[in-house]
């Protein structure tokens, strides 16, 4: 086991607010809200398939990072101390992801094919307690507002022991001394609240994991895989929440390395062993995101199932098959090949570039689960409303990450203790090194 050096004096550093920043968010905010209103007047078919699908991906990196920060809690992992708080900073994404499913809710008929043929579809007769619009509405409304509540709660409990460290100075944004004193209400000293939101987050961590499973695998057969109510896979959720997991791996490591040349504290803390753990994290989940295709595929096709052929066949085939082929070389070939050696990993650049495929390969992937089985003749097989509509995802996700990051200390300040099993391995390790 190599020994992690926690300095004992971590620097109090926030993201700074800048003008060009927020003309980027709103920029982005306008073209995607623009593009979206103007898509629903000329082809709203293609609207909405384009939201859809960029809600499920932004909504899978928000929720991936914030359940990997949580993965680390559980384990008590120590090597990503400068680096949980970015994970965490995407749960501010949350609350705008909720109310951009709100009105998705209200598709009916127009997005879900079974709606209009369950009268007659014996199949689907016998699936109408869970393919049922009120049942549908009802269950994405409290899943998503449960899970978000879970996270958002897993954050508050991570910087609440650091709002003491957040002290007033002449040039403080007054947000974040609003921020502080609301969240701070009810302080009960320093080493008391460390213990009370450890002893919290040990115990809330395992419940937002198993909570994320569950409402996540429910977005994407909602969203997704009853597009096609006769098809059916039970490895569908898990390779879409696991998909998210990774993609909040990598979106972490873009994060870091766009901060790195930021601040020299950044480069300091966000060092070599983050680096490394987080590029090694990318590439195994690039593995094991593949592994979960395969395990799908390989039934399937040596099953010679009729129903589940008919998926995949849709998506090998034209028009769809080069996109698919696409998905695979940026998912899985693609970084694969550039992970694979160590210095991809440690190179602030190359980590953030291969992280960054990935993430679009995600994206890519979400739309090849929702459009393929919506298609109608004649629609466009990637139409430009896609990454148009994207961009207000992206600029409220990129707004509320900034805001949280210049709100909040971009590196955790308070350090949970060190589990008593570690003590004796570290100081063997130490003892090494002298």
């Amino acid at each position: 086991m190599s020994h992690i050096h926690i300095p004992d004096d971590i620097p109090v550093r926030y993201l700074e607010r800048s003008k060009r920043g927020n003309r980027l968010v709103a920029a982005l905010i306008v073209v995607g809200l623009g593009s979206f209103v103007a898509a629903l007047i000329v082809d709203p078919h293609m609207a909405w398939i384009s939201w859809v699908s960029n809600w499920l991906f932004f909504t899978s990196v928000a929720m991936g990072a914030v359940v990997f920060a949580a993965a680390t809690t559980i384990v008590k992992a120590r090597w990503d101390w400068s680096t949980k708080r970015v994970s965490t900073a995407f749960a501010a994404y949350l609350p705008f992801a909720f109310l951009t499913l709100l009105p998705m809710l209200s598709l009916g008929e127009s997005y879900f094919p079974w709606v209009a043929e369950m009268s007659h579809d014996p199949i689907l007769q016998s699936k109408q307690a869970y393919l049922n619009l009120p049942f549908l509405v009802a269950r994405n409304v409290v899943g998503a507002a449960v899970l978000f509540g879970i996270a958002l709660y897993f954050a508050y409990l991570l910087v609440r022991p650091d709002l003491e460290t957040m002290r007033a100075t002449p040039d403080d944004p007054p947000g974040r001394a609003r921020w502080r004193d609301r969240l701070g209400v009810g302080w009960i000293g320093q080493d008391a609240e460390e213990a009370r939101s450890w002893h919290r987050l040990q115990a809330i961590s395992p419940v937002l994991v198993l909570v994320y499973a569950v409402v996540m695998s429910m977005f994407a057969i909602d969203w997704a895989m009853s597009l096609e109510p006769h098809w059916y896979s039970t490895l569908f959720g898990g390779w879409f929440f696991m998909g998210a997991f990774w993609a909040g791996i990598a979106v972490t490591a873009v994060a870091i390395s766009r901060l790195i040349p930021l601040h020299p504290d950044f480069r300091t803390s966000m060092g070599i062993q983050q680096r490394h753990d987080l590029g090694k994290l990318a590439f195994g989940f690039t593995i094991f995101w593949t592994y979960l295709f395969w395990s799908q595929y390989i039934v399937i096709w040596y099953g010679k199932l009729p129903w589940e052929q008919a998926w995949i066949i849709r998506r090998a085939d034209a028009p769809w098959g080069s996109l698919s082929a696409l998905m695979i070389i940026l998912c899985f070939v693609v970084p694969f090949t550039g992970l694979l050696g160590k210095r991809a990993k440690l190179n602030p650049q190359t980590l953030s570039l291969f992280c960054s495929v990935i993430l679009v390969g995600v994206w890519l992937e979400r739309w090849m689960l929702v459009a393929p089985s919506l298609h109608h003749e004649g629609d466009p097989v990637f139409p430009l409303w896609y990454p148009l509509i994207a961009c207000l995802f992206a600029g409220l996700m990129l707004g509320s990450v900034r805001w949280f990051l210049a709100t909040f200390p971009v590196i955790q300040v308070w350090q949970p203790p060190a589990a008593k099993e570690m003590f004796e391995p570290e100081r063997a390790a130490s003892l090494t090194h002298r």
